[in-house]
């Protein structure tokens, strides 16, 4: 079945996109669910944890949930908190973290329908 062209409703569960069960981490590649966007979802409990500095070819929006993040996004670095959406331009280097106490939530929208991610850091 061509997923792009799907007319119908569709549910996913988060077995289906969570990296485990459980887990509020994964992603739903558009391509699979017959939309221009892919979809991340971001959990951590750990101060200072998040992606590495990184860009992709596309824009980005960050929609925190719940708790604190540090966002980096080019040369602005922004301290959101939930409720927050944040959007970062496509080809701009960008990286956020856990500010605390607790845990950082997120839904990320990539306007694209494949993750395509390149790393310019790497984690120590």
């Amino acid at each position: 079945m061509d997923d792009k062209h799907n007319d119908s409703a569709r549910r996913f569960t988060r077995d289906d996109w969570a990296y485990k069960p459980g887990a509020w981490r994964g992603r739903l590649e558009g391509i699979h669910a017959g939309t221009d966007a892919t979809l991340a979802f971001y959990e951590t409990e750990e101060i200072g944890q998040g992606p590495v500095l990184h860009v992709h070819p596309y824009a980005e929006t960050f929609i925190v949930l719940e708790g604190r993040g540090r966002y980096q996004i080019g040369d602005t670095v922004i301290e959101a908190e939930a409720g927050d959406v944040l959007v970062g331009p496509a080809n701009v280097p960008h990286k956020f973290s856990n500010l605390g106490p607790g845990k950082l939530k997120t839904v990320d929208i990539h306007h694209g329908p494949e993750w395509i991610q390149t790393d310019l850091e790497t984690r120590d």
